[in-house]
């Protein structure tokens, strides 16, 4: 059995069954006659051989990446530029994968998973585009002016392993006006791109339509409200309203990344709402839920449909793009994936990661000046330092907090994350009236920001409004339940607990918050957390345990210094919580 590495070229025609109903012996002499004239002279000019025609498609072999990639660009500008002036009907477009891999020659023939993976990045590439893995990349990278868009690991048919795949697109790269590529592809917004489709109802009942319309319009106003989205106007979405269109193909025709779908069932008093947050650049499904609830007050349930699911989307649509940015060469950032690059950092929590983030989110502010949640978050930064313990002047780290929240405020009164930042300041500051106020102007402006709730709820702990403080912990709990800093409205929900002497309810909370994934980046506090509920219930030993992990963790941990760090509006406002860190050992 002969194998050699090759570099495999997959291409085929885009809708060609369409186009051959439509004009069979046109279609067919066109083709003939595109291969003859562009297609063999690019494969012969970099040294490609035609392996075997494919009806439509072509598999190609090269002995040198490079050149693959080269002759692959060359063919889709010399497609697009020849079929321009034909019936937008009748182009000839291409779709093309490129692999590195070993192949099984026989004959002329070649086989295996290294020709397996170039058919399935094919397939993955847009109408115009190339698709090629990473081991290309890696090899083209710092030898060809073409620039590819990195999609990440993706799964495809028959191949066991996730390949990682990097994307070619006329529009990215700029072709010429005119060029069929280049009209079919809307440019990305330079921030994330969404649009709602209309939900489908499934009740049967056309009277329901109403309903499956509301959720879709409110969608589309509360995602608007978030000054960070780039949201496609309800007149556009609802345009595509019962027509079986490719996710891909809608997303690319209204210049979006992502796209919301989903539908509504109803049963009698009860409706199911689907949705789904799809990356329509991949195809790949972000996040989806499912929904069951009474049909009491229509409008109610619209309501909390709405808010739930644009709470839950946010931060996974936010995940979603830091991931994208964190894979991407510091140097070929814009500001947004800068900015969710010092997310990617904060959300870490820890010293260096903070300090990390401060730095880039700094970036992102010199890359545009007038990116005010670049300076909310970089507010946020700071008053984690203080919060986390990693300060060494914590007045001065405050003072910065403070002087960010103020500058992201001048720059844009309409950003819910600058007033989320000013509350977590002021309330480090003990200011509590003012810390909650900005809170509720936070939540006002997006009310389904599940951090702003958290840090509502922090407030309300500190200011002795405990059952208010509940709601807003639980809310920030329901509508984001992958929340990076899950961990710490867990263990406010304990500490909330443990005022209101419900100290099994403090254990499980806290205990909760030690198993969260990111609970290690915040150090010491959900140890400290779980000490002090323990130590209520009279577990000493596992107390114990617990006080040394938090201890570990930041050896200079004491009663005096978490009093400073919590500021109370009433004195004594914490004692219970406090009292059972002394039963746990921890020193004044």
């Amino acid at each position: 059995m002969e194998r050699r590495l090759a570099a495999i070229l997959a291409a085929d025609v885009v809708g060609y069954a369409r186009l051959m109903g439509a004009d069979e012996a046109g279609t067919l002499r066109r083709l003939i006659e595109l291969r003859e004239q562009v297609l063999a002279p690019l494969i012969a000019e970099h040294h490609g051989r035609v392996v075997k025609l494919i009806g439509d498609g072509l598999l190609v072999e090269f002995a040198s990446v490079v050149d693959a990639v080269t002759c692959a660009v060359a063919w889709q500008n010399g497609v697009a530029e020849r079929e321009v002036a034909d019936d937008k009907d009748k182009r000839l477009i291409f779709r093309i994968g490129i692999n590195l891999g070993d192949v099984i020659v026989e004959g002329e023939d070649i086989y295996g998973d290294g020709v397996n993976v170039a058919a399935r990045l094919e397939a993955l590439a847009e109408p115009g585009g190339i698709c090629i893995s990473g081991k290309v990349y890696e090899e083209v990278k710092s030898k060809l002016p073409t620039t590819f868009e990195d999609l990440g690991k993706q799964e495809v048919k028959n191949i066991p392993e996730p390949v990682w795949v990097f994307r070619w697109t006329a529009a990215a790269a700029g072709l010429m006006p005119g060029t069929v590529a280049a009209k079919g592809v809307l440019q990305l917004p330079d921030k994330p791109s969404i649009a709602v489709l209309a939900f489908d109802n499934m009740s049967g009942d056309p009277e329901q339509e109403y309903f499956s319309d509301g959720i879709s319009e409110d969608l589309i106003t509360a995602l608007s409200k978030i000054r960070w989205f780039f949201v496609i106007a309800r007149n556009s979405t609802f345009t595509y309203k019962g027509q079986a269109i490719e996710v891909t193909q809608i997303a690319r025709e209204l210049g979006v990344r992502y796209v919301i779908e989903g539908s509504v069932r109803k049963a009698g008093n009860r409706v199911r709402i689907s949705a789904q947050l799809i990356d329509a650049t991949t195809g790949r499904h972000v996040w989806a839920e499912r929904y069951d609830r009474d049909l009491a007050d229509i409008f109610e349930l619209q309501d909390e449909m709405t808010q739930t699911i644009v709470g839950a989307v946010e931060p996974e649509l936010g995940a979603a793009e830091r991931a994208r940015a964190a894979r991407k060469p510091p140097e070929t950032l814009d500001a947004w994936e800068t900015y969710q690059r010092g997310l990617w950092h904060l959300w870490s929590f820890t010293r260096d990661h903070n300090t990390d983030a401060q730095r880039v989110l700094r970036r992102a502010q010199e890359l545009d000046p007038g990116f005010a949640t670049a300076y909310a978050f970089e507010s946020y930064s700071h008053y984690l330092d203080v919060m986390l313990g990693y300060a060494e002047a914590p007045r001065e780290s405050l003072a910065a907090a403070l002087a960010s929240a103020k500058k992201a405020l001048a720059l844009d009164d309409k950003d819910a994350v600058a007033y989320f930042a000013l509350g977590r300041v002021y309330m480090m500051l003990g200011e509590h009236d003012a810390s909650v106020a900005e809170l509720e102007t936070a939540l006002g402006l997006n009310p389904s920001f599940a951090q702003a709730h958290h840090g509502l709820g922090f407030a309300l702990v500190l200011s002795g409004r405990l059952e208010e403080a509940v709601g807003a912990l639980d809310n920030a709990i329901r509508l984001s339940p992958r929340d990076p800093v899950l961990w710490g409205t867990m263990c406010f929900r304990s500490v909330a607990c443990t005022l209101l002497h419900q100290c099994d309810a403090a254990a499980e909370w806290a205990r909760r918050a030690v198993h969260e994934p990111r609970a290690a980046g915040g150090g010491y506090w959900s140890y400290a957390t779980l000490a002090s509920a323990l130590g209520n219930l009279g577990q000493t030993t596992k107390a114990r345990e617990a006080v040394d992990e938090a201890l570990r963790r930041k050896p200079d941990l004491s009663l005096t210094y978490l009093k400073t760090t919590l500021p109370t509006k009433q004195p004594g406002g914490l004692e219970p919580y406090f009292d059972g860190l002394r039963k746990a050992g921890l020193e004044d």
